[in-house]
């Protein structure tokens, strides 16, 4: 069954509360909808702490919180069902399509809970979420997440080929004038950097280091040239700082999509995650994987399903590269 024609909708709801990499990844499809139909009032559902990324993006017309921790504990279920009956009244344009780019089952819910109809899915959903679609574009569930979101406005005729990311400039932070910022951490297991190589990486680099990043241990960095702003940086201030940085290293994170978005010196460092799926997305950053930098989309699929971590001698090399980088 063919899609229908968005001329013929004045609103499109879009589904995708989290995680923040996929936020970022989203953005370009989203982009190419509203730039290819300006009349569509462009409704996006997100958690609270993403809403940043979203709520003044020039593609999106409304942010809605959608407040998923409150769900949690004794009483969690009538929070989420009296949530659901006031979600359903929003005031919207209509009609109104839905398009689920997150495709698990949350989503699928929050779809059937919006409302608003028809709904689209992508053919990679999981845990049930297409049963809540009328519509479903096909994806290579291989390829990186913005080509599969882009596959979306594809499917309604939109030629979207450039990856356009409206990210807000974000809030300016007092800095050095030329700096590099480190994203060591991350909440996937086996992703951070181990406190070792890190201090290495550090003392390696002489030149101004700025750290960032949500960390929930001690982070002990030492160097009069090491600026630590670990739990430190509201969202904005974050993609402020990445968008100054004369070079970003940061692990497989949320925040190394952004950095790549924003600033096209970006260095990845992937362990066991493949870069050529998850991988910084700009054509211009660089990834650290199996021991080699290279772009994301010059490993082997040997290489991208080793999980070797960042060894005291990756972190000297990494930091030669980026010296040599600098000039």
């Amino acid at each position: 069954m063919s899609l229908p024609l968005l001329s013929d909708f004045q609103s499109l709801l879009v589904v995708k509360p989290s995680s923040l990499g996929d936020i970022v990844h989203t953005l370009p499809a989203v982009h190419a909808i509203k730039t290819a139909h300006p009349h569509l009032k462009i409704r996006w559902i997100a958690k609270p702490e993403w809403l940043p990324l979203i709520e003044n993006a020039p593609c999106v017309d409304e942010a809605i919180a959608f407040p998923q921790k409150d769900f949690r504990g004794l009483g969690g279920l009538a929070k989420a069902a009296l949530w659901a009956a006031q979600w359903n009244k929003m005031p919207r344009e209509e009609p109104e399509l839905v398009v689920d780019f997150q495709g698990l089952l949350r989503s699928g819910l929050l779809c059937l809970t919006s409302g608003s109809s028809p709904v689209i899915g992508l053919s990679d959903a999981r845990e049930g979420a297409g049963r809540f679609y009328d519509h479903v574009v096909p994806v290579d569930a291989g390829a990186h997440a913005v080509d599969r979101y882009l596959a979306v406005p594809q499917a309604f005729g939109i030629p979207a080929t450039d990856a356009v990311f409206t990210l807000p400039a974000g809030e300016a932070v007092e800095v050095p004038a030329r700096f590099v910022l480190v994203h060591p951490f991350s909440r996937g297991s086996g992703k951070s950097m181990g406190a070792h190589e890190l201090q290495v990486l550090c003392d390696c680099l002489t030149v101004p280091v700025i750290m960032v990043g949500v960390n929930s241990g001690p982070v002990t960095v030492t160097g009069k040239h090491v600026t630590n702003l670990t739990n430190q940086t509201s969202l904005h201030q974050l993609i402020w700082l990445m968008r100054q940085a004369a070079m970003v290293i940061s692990v497989d994170s949320g925040p190394m999509h952004i950095a790549a978005a924003v600033n096209d010196a970006t260095l990845g460092l992937h362990t066991w995650s493949d870069p050529r799926k998850v991988g910084p997305y700009n054509p211009k950053a660089l990834v650290w994987k199996a021991g080699r930098i290279a772009s994301r989309t010059d490993f082997s699929p040997e290489e991208c399903v080793t999980d070797a971590r960042i060894t005291e001698g990756d972190a000297r090399r990494i930091a030669n590269f980026v010296l040599q980088k600098l000039g």
